[in-house]
């Protein structure tokens, strides 16, 4: 439905934004007083980068909408030589948003990069995730949804009054959550810009230091086509940032701040779909789709640490007891598991009726909501490549002849960080510990990705490179002997992805 939708190019157009033609956009620049379009695109550092024109003329405005612009691409990623460096932005009309925070009237648009010839950069992460996503629903026959949480911390000087208590701010509400109206006002920003948000919501971390409060918060998306997802996850860490700096706050989405605090994550729900209807249930419970993916996540666990955890301090977060995961194994309504199966909707009780009596006991169809959630991730990933590498397990969990036994041997149901399940959990393998740790595992399993000629090898590559270069082999044993610099590296990686 478009007639019910704050984004103001769906309002104006009637259309949902991936029925968003060029006539489209250039009606509402024209008819809505715009006078500048940003392109905006993904660099090697997770942050997006952006290009400004003026709106000086109808033949400019279709001119850069129809061939894009050139941009140095060595700048953008260092697998790319400076003397052969140039790429074409060409932006991508399902994505433009009206700027919020634009003195003068703004559209901005998220882009793809070409190369040369006129191709789809094949190392590009954008591309890459285009070409997973291709490639599962060929061989599949399903399409592979996704949605984000964003975890981040905002910070801001310390009040006197309510106070909450320290780690206990789980859905806190006002006065105690200092900074509801931040998140609510960043909700209906990134709303506005096609953000498809479930909820928001404060989340467990929240403490004082040096004068400061720390407090945690979560932003949670709709499922969505992967593509989608991950355009979504970019443009709203750029809103909330942007926000925080206007409104005076800090705002960090780090993995780890500080120790003995709860990190940030950036978890991945998951759901396979065939012809818009989901195939993740069967007779009550999970479907056999829904396992030979989870057993493809299980096989490709470590090295999808590559793709999203990729900086020393996001290691410093996959540590026991902080709810974050350790240990390779999933299960059911699990919080210490690294893949987790949330609470669906399969009761067949009339809940709605129940608390409002006053309504007609009709129990209708059930909604299939039932996800499956990767909870190693955080925001130091290339969101592009995460979910590439997911598709890419899920695939292989489809061609994997004993997939479901892989399934059920990796399934716990009790809670492994607890003492007395230390035998079952050493039996478990464990996600690597280190930068150095994951580019090794990832070396070993290059070629699952690189199947199908989806993950370009300068592209795994480069991702090896860059995690070696940290030099983090021993850190865990070097911050134990020297916690400074532990805080050292939290301060040099804070405002990563």
């Amino acid at each position: 439905m478009t007639d019910f939708n704050i984004h103001p190019l769906v309002g104006y157009t009637g259309k949902s934004p991936k029925n968003f033609l060029k006539a489209d956009i250039i009606k509402y620049v024209i008819n809505n007083g715009i006078r500048v379009i940003d392109f905006k695109y993904a660099a090697h550092d997770g942050r997006l980068k952006t290009l400004s024109f003026p709106v000086s003329s109808y033949a400019y405005l279709d001119n850069i909408l129809s061939y894009g612009e050139r941009i140095d691409g060595s700048n953008i990623f260092p697998f790319i030589e400076a003397g052969s460096s140039d790429l074409y932005v060409i932006p991508r009309f399902c994505t433009a948003y009206l700027d919020p925070f634009a003195e003068i009237p703004t559209l901005g648009l998220l882009c793809s990069y070409f190369t040369k010839d006129g191709l789809p950069l094949q190392s590009s992460p954008e591309y890459t995730l285009q070409k997973a996503y291709q490639v599962f629903q060929d061989k599949t026959g399903l399409s592979f949804e996704a949605m984000g949480e964003l975890e981040f911390y905002v910070i801001d000087n310390a009040p006197e009054l309510f106070l909450s208590e320290n780690q206990r701010g789980y859905h806190e509400s006002l006065p105690f959550s200092k900074f509801h109206a931040f998140r609510t006002k960043a909700m209906d920003l990134i709303a506005r810009a096609g953000g498809q948000i479930k909820y928001t919501h404060s989340e467990v971390g929240n403490f004082t230091l040096d004068g400061k409060i720390y407090e945690q918060n979560e932003i949670e998306f709709l499922v969505n086509p992967a593509q989608m997802a991950a355009d979504q996850l970019l443009l709203a860490k750029s809103i909330l940032r942007t926000l925080a700096w206007q409104q005076g706050l800090d705002l960090t989405f780090a993995p780890k701040i500080t120790e003995g605090k709860a990190g940030s994550g950036m978890h991945f729900h998951t759901a396979l779909k065939k012809d818009g209807k989901s195939v993740m249930t069967a007779a009550g419970g999970l479907s056999v789709e829904a396992k030979r993916a989870i057993a493809g996540y299980m096989k490709c666990a470590a090295s999808l640490t590559a793709f999203g955890n990729t900086n020393p301090v996001s290691y410093f977060r996959l540590v026991p007891h902080q709810e974050a995961p350790t240990s390779i194994c999933w299960g059911d309504r699990n919080r210490s598991v690294l893949v987790r199966v949330p609470l669906g909707w399969r009761a067949k009780t009339n809940m709605m009726v129940a608390v409002n009596p006053l309504e007609i006991n009709e129990l209708q169809e059930l909604p299939d909501k039932q996800t499956v959630e990767m909870r190693s991730p955080d925001c130091s990933a290339d969101v592009y490549l995460m979910l590439a590498g997911l598709i890419n397990a899920a695939k292989l969990g489809f061609e994997t002849e004993d997939a479901l036994a892989i399934a059920e041997k990796t399934y716990v149901d009790v809670n492994i960080h607890d003492g007395k399940h230390r035998e079952k959990m050493l039996a478990l393998e464990q996600l690597p510990t280190s930068c150095y740790e994951s580019a090794q595992v990832l070396k070993i399993n290059r070629a699952i990705y690189e199947a199908d000629g989806i993950f370009h090898p300068v592209l795994i590559d480069g991702v090896i490179s860059k995690l070696e270069s940290y030099n983090d082999k021993h850190l865990r044993q070097e911050i134990k002997e020297n916690p400074v610099q532990m805080m050292e590296l939290v301060k040099r990686y804070y405002h990563c992805g």
